[in-house]
């Protein structure tokens, strides 16, 4: 929805954008993240919604913050789009689920379960949230040539902070405790707040979508290895979002060659 020629929650005008685009949540990483760009400049400014602008090997490029959570996030995708951005990639934080993950790691999205409302506007429960697989490519290959610490897997959404950190102060304790443990015992990675609505809004627009997170802390390592380290530079996150943007670019320009 455009208004006055920007769009109505993002403010950014046709043009003021890249095809390519990371999304992080918080707005104030934003400025850094754009530090990895050649000639960044802050293209808009509103409620969440930070967006900078610049270049990588000579392509346009954006990132724009979406807040906490699949409402708004989905909002930046939609408006994103419409000013023809096509390839996103969520670069944020998230906690360890899985016991092989840890503090200071980084985890690669295939998929997210859908344990969020905003997905459900867009798609059937029974249709599944996964990434791209060009993008997912480019950011596992990122990963090796970066030398980082990852792992890749199904990783958990949801829309309550506190439902997972206090779930047996709230009224359905017993349905959120049940559904923990089977993330535990199917094997996800680690919960976060945004890839599952993510993927389901980049499936029914036709664009591509990954995900990757810096692992902040991992309560099941703090419960059962009393490993309660916590790790909250993200840089690992960013850099690795640089370096698959930088592949993307690359492939695309080769196969369109």
């Amino acid at each position: 929805m455009e208004v006055n020629g920007r769009q109505f929650h993002i403010q950014c005008a046709r043009g003021s954008v890249g095809r390519y685009c990371l999304l992080p949540g918080d707005p104030g990483r934003c400025e850094r993240i754009a530090s990895y760009f050649d000639h960044p400049n802050c293209v808009a400014k509103n409620r969440e919604f930070v967006t900078y602008s610049g270049t990588l090997l000579g392509e346009p490029v954006s990132v724009t913050s979406t807040g906490i959570g699949g409402p708004s996030a989905s909002i930046a995708m939609e408006e994103l789009v419409e000013l023809g951005a096509d390839t996103f990639i969520r670069i944020g934080t998230c906690g360890g689920i899985s016991q092989a993950v840890c503090a200071g790691d980084v985890v690669i999205a295939t998929g997210a379960v859908r344990m969020e409302g905003t997905s459900r506007e867009y798609a059937p429960i029974e249709f599944p949230a996964v990434a791209d697989y060009i993008v997912l490519t480019a950011l596992v290959d990122a990963a090796k040539h970066l030398g980082k610490r990852w792992h890749v897997g199904v990783v958990q959404c949801k829309d309550s902070f506190y439902g997972q950190h206090n779930p047996a102060r709230m009224p359905v304790a017993q349905e959120l405790t049940e559904k923990w443990e089977a993330w535990k015992r199917l094997g996800v990675l680690a919960s976060e707040m945004e890839s599952a609505a993510l993927f389901t809004v980049a499936a029914a627009l036709g664009v591509r979508c990954g995900s990757a997170f810096h692992v902040i802390w991992n309560q099941e390592r703090a419960a059962s290895v009393n490993d309660r380290r916590e790790v909250h530079d993200e840089k690992s996150a960013v850099e690795l979002g640089i370096e698959a943007l930088k592949l993307l670019i690359a492939r695309d320009r080769e196969n369109h060659s």
